[in-house]
Protein backbone atom coordinates (compact mmCIF):
# COMPACT_ATOMS: atom_id res chain seq x y z
CA UNK A 1 0.00 0.00 0.00
CA UNK A 2 1.65 3.23 -1.02
CA UNK A 3 2.45 5.51 1.94
CA UNK A 4 -0.08 9.20 1.35
CA UNK A 5 2.20 12.38 0.56
CA UNK A 6 2.90 14.14 3.77
CA UNK A 7 2.79 17.84 4.30
CA UNK A 8 3.78 20.24 7.15
CA UNK A 9 1.94 23.35 7.51
CA UNK A 10 3.22 26.28 9.55
CA UNK A 11 0.81 28.39 12.25
CA UNK A 12 0.57 31.04 9.55
CA UNK A 13 -1.23 28.95 7.62
CA UNK A 14 -3.33 27.37 10.12
CA UNK A 15 -4.22 31.00 10.91
CA UNK A 16 -5.96 31.03 7.15
CA UNK A 17 -7.82 28.23 7.47
CA UNK A 18 -9.65 29.57 10.82
CA UNK A 19 -10.35 32.20 8.84
CA UNK A 20 -11.36 30.52 6.05
CA UNK A 21 -13.73 28.83 8.44
CA UNK A 22 -15.45 31.33 10.24
CA UNK A 23 -17.38 33.27 7.33
CA UNK A 24 -18.88 29.53 6.86
CA UNK A 25 -20.98 29.71 9.93
CA UNK A 26 -24.50 30.95 9.61
CA UNK A 27 -25.62 29.82 13.00
CA UNK A 28 -24.82 31.11 15.88
CA UNK A 29 -23.18 28.18 18.61
CA UNK A 30 -24.14 28.17 22.42
CA UNK A 31 -21.13 25.48 22.97
CA UNK A 32 -18.19 23.53 21.25
CA UNK A 33 -17.17 20.17 21.93
CA UNK A 34 -13.32 19.60 21.21
CA UNK A 35 -11.88 16.09 20.59
CA UNK A 36 -9.02 15.53 22.87
CA UNK A 37 -6.35 15.46 21.86
CA UNK A 38 -6.15 16.33 18.03
CA UNK A 39 -8.66 18.74 18.28
CA UNK A 40 -8.27 21.19 21.59
CA UNK A 41 -5.79 23.25 19.15
CA UNK A 42 -8.07 24.22 16.34
CA UNK A 43 -11.21 24.05 18.67
CA UNK A 44 -9.58 26.87 20.82
CA UNK A 45 -8.35 29.01 17.99
CA UNK A 46 -11.99 28.32 16.36
CA UNK A 47 -13.72 29.21 19.80
CA UNK A 48 -11.52 32.53 20.64
CA UNK A 49 -11.85 34.07 16.27
CA UNK A 50 -15.90 33.24 16.41
CA UNK A 51 -16.90 34.65 20.06
CA UNK A 52 -17.64 30.91 21.54
CA UNK A 53 -17.39 30.93 25.32
CA UNK A 54 -18.54 27.31 26.52
CA UNK A 55 -16.48 24.78 25.52
CA UNK A 56 -16.45 21.01 26.51
CA UNK A 57 -14.09 18.13 25.85
CA UNK A 58 -14.98 14.49 24.39
CA UNK A 59 -12.43 11.94 23.99
CA UNK A 60 -13.04 8.77 21.70
CA UNK A 61 -11.31 5.45 21.51
CA UNK A 62 -11.36 2.97 19.05
CA UNK A 63 -9.85 -0.57 18.90
CA UNK A 64 -6.15 -0.15 18.51
CA UNK A 65 -5.34 -0.04 14.49
CA UNK A 66 -3.65 -3.58 15.31
CA UNK A 67 -6.95 -5.06 16.00
CA UNK A 68 -8.47 -4.07 12.64
CA UNK A 69 -9.37 -5.54 9.92
CA UNK A 70 -12.08 -4.61 7.43
CA UNK A 71 -14.66 -5.55 9.35
CA UNK A 72 -13.81 -3.70 12.62
CA UNK A 73 -13.50 -0.64 10.80
CA UNK A 74 -17.41 0.25 11.47
CA UNK A 75 -16.73 -1.00 15.05
CA UNK A 76 -18.18 1.38 17.68
CA UNK A 77 -16.14 3.48 19.98
CA UNK A 78 -15.96 3.77 23.74
CA UNK A 79 -15.87 7.87 25.04
CA UNK A 80 -13.53 8.09 27.76
CA UNK A 81 -14.88 11.79 28.39
CA UNK A 82 -18.10 12.92 27.13
CA UNK A 83 -20.56 15.77 28.14
CA UNK A 84 -23.53 15.33 30.12
CA UNK A 85 -26.52 15.07 28.26
CA UNK A 86 -28.29 17.87 30.08
CA UNK A 87 -25.91 20.62 28.82
CA UNK A 88 -26.27 19.68 25.02
CA UNK A 89 -30.17 19.76 25.35
CA UNK A 90 -31.70 21.95 22.43
CA UNK A 91 -28.03 23.45 21.69
CA UNK A 92 -26.12 24.06 18.64
CA UNK A 93 -23.20 22.28 18.87
CA UNK A 94 -19.55 22.96 17.22
CA UNK A 95 -18.41 19.42 16.90
CA UNK A 96 -14.30 20.45 16.47
CA UNK A 97 -11.68 17.89 15.15
CA UNK A 98 -8.05 18.84 12.94
CA UNK A 99 -9.26 16.36 10.26
CA UNK A 100 -11.63 14.36 8.71
CA UNK A 101 -9.77 11.22 7.47
CA UNK A 102 -12.63 8.19 7.73
CA UNK A 103 -14.76 10.33 9.25
CA UNK A 104 -15.79 8.13 12.25
CA UNK A 105 -13.87 9.94 15.60
CA UNK A 106 -15.88 12.78 14.82
CA UNK A 107 -19.33 11.31 13.38
CA UNK A 108 -19.07 9.40 16.48
CA UNK A 109 -19.49 12.33 18.36
CA UNK A 110 -21.81 13.97 16.27
CA UNK A 111 -24.36 11.43 17.26
CA UNK A 112 -23.59 11.54 20.29
CA UNK A 113 -25.23 14.68 20.61
CA UNK A 114 -27.50 14.09 18.58
CA UNK A 115 -29.02 11.49 20.59
CA UNK A 116 -28.30 14.01 23.58
CA UNK A 117 -30.95 16.40 21.86
CA UNK A 118 -28.58 18.92 20.53
CA UNK A 119 -27.96 20.05 17.04
CA UNK A 120 -24.26 19.26 15.71
CA UNK A 121 -22.34 20.23 13.07
CA UNK A 122 -18.35 19.53 12.77
CA UNK A 123 -15.94 21.48 11.82
CA UNK A 124 -12.49 20.80 11.18
CA UNK A 125 -8.93 22.31 9.93
CA UNK A 126 -8.92 19.58 6.63
CA UNK A 127 -11.08 17.36 4.65
CA UNK A 128 -9.65 13.91 3.48
CA UNK A 129 -12.96 12.93 1.01
CA UNK A 130 -10.37 10.24 0.32
CA UNK A 131 -9.69 8.06 3.19
CA UNK A 132 -13.67 8.87 3.77
CA UNK A 133 -15.77 5.39 4.99
CA UNK A 134 -19.33 7.71 5.66
CA UNK A 135 -21.66 9.13 3.00
CA UNK A 136 -21.05 12.32 4.51
CA UNK A 137 -18.68 15.40 5.25
CA UNK A 138 -17.99 17.67 7.81
CA UNK A 139 -20.34 20.76 7.59
CA UNK A 140 -17.21 23.53 7.68
CA UNK A 141 -13.68 22.91 6.93
CA UNK A 142 -10.69 24.84 5.53
CA UNK A 143 -9.16 22.84 3.06
CA UNK A 144 -9.54 19.79 1.39
CA UNK A 145 -6.45 17.68 0.68
CA UNK A 146 -5.10 13.62 0.09
CA UNK A 147 -1.95 14.48 2.59
CA UNK A 148 -1.25 13.43 5.61
CA UNK A 149 -0.77 16.88 7.66
CA UNK A 150 1.46 17.67 10.01
CA UNK A 151 0.45 20.49 12.11
CA UNK A 152 2.73 23.05 13.54
CA UNK A 153 2.16 21.90 17.00
CA UNK A 154 2.92 18.22 16.67
CA UNK A 155 6.17 19.17 15.09
CA UNK A 156 6.31 22.01 18.47
CA UNK A 157 5.67 19.18 21.37
CA UNK A 158 7.60 16.50 19.41
CA UNK A 159 9.78 16.87 16.47
CA UNK A 160 9.51 16.19 13.01
CA UNK A 161 11.33 12.60 13.17
CA UNK A 162 9.34 11.74 16.16
CA UNK A 163 5.96 12.84 14.65
CA UNK A 164 7.01 10.57 11.85
CA UNK A 165 8.51 7.83 13.56
CA UNK A 166 5.47 7.31 15.94
CA UNK A 167 3.22 6.99 13.15
CA UNK A 168 5.28 4.06 11.55
CA UNK A 169 6.61 6.48 8.80
CA UNK A 170 3.40 7.63 7.54
CA UNK A 171 3.24 11.09 9.52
Amino acid sequence: MDQPRKEIISWREVSKLISLIIPQFETVFELLIMLSPSGVIPAGMLAAAAGIEELLIAQVKFPPTAELDKSKLLSWPSFDHFPEDALLLEKNVLVVNKVWGSGRTIWSVHKKVESAGGMPYTCVLHYNPYRNLLKCKPDFYGAITDAFIIYPWEIDQAGPDRVLLENGGRG
